[in-house]
């Protein structure tokens, strides 16, 4: 696996060429170009705001709802956002699967890096509603890379599988579209977990995602050191998905030119 990286390493230029292009294809032609990256988690943040504090009222505690839901969002849409453009990688570049070689795991990479643009850009918003709300800016906020670390890990361990099983079963896509929705409302995107039942909490928190998300806001909002038994379940599943599918992509890589 040590070899794997190190060959990865030796194509960096072709996986940042295929970030830019992946970034210019995404907001070519439009009018406001890549400040769309704010608009998704924007606009879910002032619809679940509207829907949580008018309708069926939530309570955040100290923490205005709409900041938040959006330091849930922002996270959460970096992830489907990777996930959904990291799964039909491959099949979108058929023409240098099958003409070119060089390590075929830049495809999925890429895609999450060009979404990791997009998630940085949105982070200013969320900063934004810090300075609005008059929420503190707390030192812990340096250690949130930490986390973003485990879930970009756990994305590029799905990434593999993902864009895998679409070049093999073109359902995979349609299947993860449904998925991705389910699985937000089984995340604490956009409630806390608090508001579930015990029982509810201990099976949401098996979700890799809940304390990740959580993690977050603790860090981000609360000034606290999330609890590190919580997070170890989720760097367990990063890391078992990232070395798993890693593998298993380079061994059924040779299969790809023909099945795609």
């Amino acid at each position: 696996m040590i070899g794997q990286f190190k060959e990865l390493l030796k194509y960096r230029e072709l996986l940042f060429g295929l970030v830019v292009r992946d970034i210019k294809v995404r907001y070519k032609q439009s009018l406001l170009g890549i400040a769309w990256a704010m608009f998704t988690p924007l606009a879910m943040m002032l619809i679940f705001t509207f829907v949580f504090s008018r309708i069926a009222l939530i309570s955040t505690g100290e923490i205005p709802y709409p900041i938040f839901a959006y330091c849930g969002l922002l996270p959460w849409t970096f992830f489907s956002g990777s996930l959904l453009t990291a799964t039909v990688s491959l099949v979108s570049n058929r023409s240098l699967v099958t003409k070119i070689y060089f390590p075929r795991e830049v495809f999925p990479i890429a895609a999450i890096l060009s979404r990791f643009v997009d998630f940085c850009i949105a982070s200013s918003i969320l900063f934004g509603l810090m300075i609005y709300f008059r929420i503190s800016f707390h030192w812990t906020i340096f250690l949130s890379p930490l986390v973003l670390m485990i879930q970009v890990l756990f994305m590029a361990g799905l990434a593999f599988f993902l864009s895998m099983g679409h070049l093999f079963y073109r359902d995979v896509k349609y299947i993860l579209d449904a998925i991705i929705m389910l699985w937000m409302f089984a995340t604490s995107v956009i409630y806390p977990i608090k508001v579930s039942s015990p029982t509810l909490q201990r099976i949401l928190m098996l979700n890799p995602m809940t304390p990740i998300i959580d993690s977050y806001r603790s860090l981000i909002l609360e000034g606290k050191i999330p609890d590190i038994v919580t997070l170890s379940l989720p760097i367990g599943i990063a890391v078992a998905f990232f070395i798993i599918g890693w593998i298993w992509f380079h061994r059924s890589e040779y299969l790809f030119a023909e099945i795609i």
